[in-house]
């Protein structure tokens, strides 16, 4: 591999990681902070609850009662959870230059962003307490929740993908997908979706999360790990 390129490709790399390490600790910055702004209406609501556990969820009627300013920190959390998404977008699709890189790129991304921004909250509030800590990963458009374990779990795998796709690119022998390949994906993306927000209702209206949809988190990571192998079979076979 011509030195040129290798640099290239290592620069590449190591700014994905370092993007996603310290955008995780944004993250983790910005939930210390949140915390500490709704503990308040927390304890006036759910005086018996921890200060470190999520659950239940605070209600828009429960918001609603306290003031509007508590509905504008609300929308003001939707739209930041919505320009992280742009954010990690738009970093995938400046260091990629087709399709397959720009995929490459969101995985290593997001996966390092997601797992490092555990590792952050656990040196800045010791939380969670174990792996099977349930918390609240995402609003948009529902609730979304789970047991820590599980976005691990999906960010490993992710961020594999994403450093195979990206070294075949740099070393000449890119993996194709086409439109199967996409389907596929596409596919298993819908159903972890599902398995986070299977609760949803739930969870929006105050209940505490009942059992995590393990299965249903099973098949989209093999539906996942099913089409990445066929694609990088059919690689090969091109080759």
């Amino acid at each position: 591999m011509p030195a040129a390129l290798w640099s290239d490709r290592k620069r590449a790399t190591v700014a994905l990681l370092l993007f996603g390490v310290s955008f995780g600790y944004v993250e983790a910055a910005v939930v210390t902070y949140s915390g500490a702004l709704y503990e308040p209406v927390r304890q006036r609501f759910y005086p018996k609850h921890a200060p470190n556990d999520v659950f239940p969820l605070l209600t828009q009627r429960q918001l609603k009662e306290t003031g509007p300013e508590q509905l504008r920190l609300l929308k003001a959390e939707l739209a930041r959870e919505a320009a992280t998404l742009v954010m990690l977008v738009a970093v995938a699709v400046g260091v990629g230059r087709n399709s397959t890189r720009s995929l490459a790129a969101f995985l290593i991304a997001f996966g390092t962003w997601d797992i490092s921004y555990y590792v952050f909250l656990k040196l800045l509030l010791d939380w969670p307490p174990s792996l099977l800590t349930w918390d609240l990963l995402f609003l948009l458009p529902v609730p979304w929740a789970a047991p820590v374990l599980a976005p691990v779990l999906v960010s490993l795998s992710v961020i594999g993908a994403g450093l195979v796709l990206l070294g075949r690119e740099w070393t000449g022998t890119p993996v194709r997908l086409d439109p199967f390949h996409w389907l596929g994906l596409l596919v298993s993306g819908v159903v972890l979706v599902m398995a986070f927000t299977w609760d949803f209702r739930n969870i929006a209206s105050g209940g505490l999360p009942r059992p995590f949809n393990w299965p249903l988190l099973a098949v989209g990571e093999t539906i996942a790990l099913g089409t990445f192998l066929h694609a990088l079979r059919a690689g090969k076979k091109c080759a």
